[in-house]
């Protein structure tokens, strides 16, 4: 059976006639999620007391002074302390690797890290240390403006991205663009359609009652449209990343963000 979602994206978009999809949105006229949201979502973000994500953050504060593997060696150890060194830094990421010849996430860069570094076990998708890890990391640079994809050695990736967001799928043949792009502001089974741009992750989502990732979004939208979702740290994934945060430049990271 199509799922609630499903049915609610198809009655939105049938009813969209093709003269007036919109198109990609001008950089000026791009906003958060945040914009969409209602008051007391917005309150929940903005007051760290009360904000489920600074768990995570605060989980991933700990982790960052845990010295592991069997080089017995902490984030710390190399990086300091990150309010001052990791400022900034995730607002580039998916950021080139010149040894991999390939962009990563801000969640690969952490498991390159503890692999070459610290000679420790990788740390599996969506797991709990690796969000708070993220989110720790991600928070540095809460206010600083996007510059993801700015790197020219970026640029094949991020058009293999935009090609990616572009392109219908599924059995509802939806792209990404024609909920984000063409039709925001309006609403999907009662919930606001955003432009998808992703300044707030790993983000805490009512809707899971627990932090997630951009990769895990992308995959349940995926699934929404009723494709087949791309594994986890799958270069399709990444380089849908990449656009999205190049889309979203200029805009500040928010993390942890908040959303239904």
């Amino acid at each position: 059976m199509m799922s609630w979602r499903a049915m609610a994206a198809a009655t939105l978009l049938a009813a969209a006639p093709p003269a007036l999809l919109a198109g990609e949105i001008r950089p000026d006229a791009r906003r958060s999620g945040y914009a969409f949201m209602g008051p007391d979502t917005r309150a929940m973000q903005d007051d760290d007391t009360i904000n489920p994500g600074m768990l995570f953050v605060l989980d991933g504060e700990a982790l960052w002074a845990k010295k592991t593997g069997s080089a017995d060696k902490a984030c710390a150890d190399c990086h300091g302390d990150a309010r001052s060194s990791m400022k900034g830094v995730a607002a580039r990421y998916p950021a080139f690797d010149n040894a991999l010849g390939r962009p990563v996430t801000l969640d690969q860069r952490i498991n390159l890290c503890r692999a070459n570094h610290q000679q420790a076990t990788q740390l599996p998708y969506e797991s709990r240390d690796l969000l708070a890890l993220s989110a720790f990391t991600a928070h540095q640079s809460r206010g600083t403006p996007i510059t993801a994809g700015d790197d020219p050695q970026a640029k094949p990736f991020v058009e293999q991205g935009r090609a990616l967001y572009m392109q219908r799928e599924g059995q509802l043949n939806l792209a990404c663009t024609n909920c984000h792009d063409d039709n925001f502001d309006k609403r999907l089974a009662g919930a606001p359609i955003t432009q998808g741009q992703p300044t707030g992750y790993p983000l805490y989502r009512l809707e899971w009652q627990t932090l997630g990732s951009l990769e895990r979004r992308l995959r349940s939208c995926m699934t929404g449209v009723r494709a087949q979702a791309y594994d986890y740290g799958s270069p399709e994934l990444v380089a849908l990343e990449l656009y999205l945060m190049s889309r979203a430049h200029g805009l500040p990271m928010e993390t942890p963000a908040v959303r239904p």
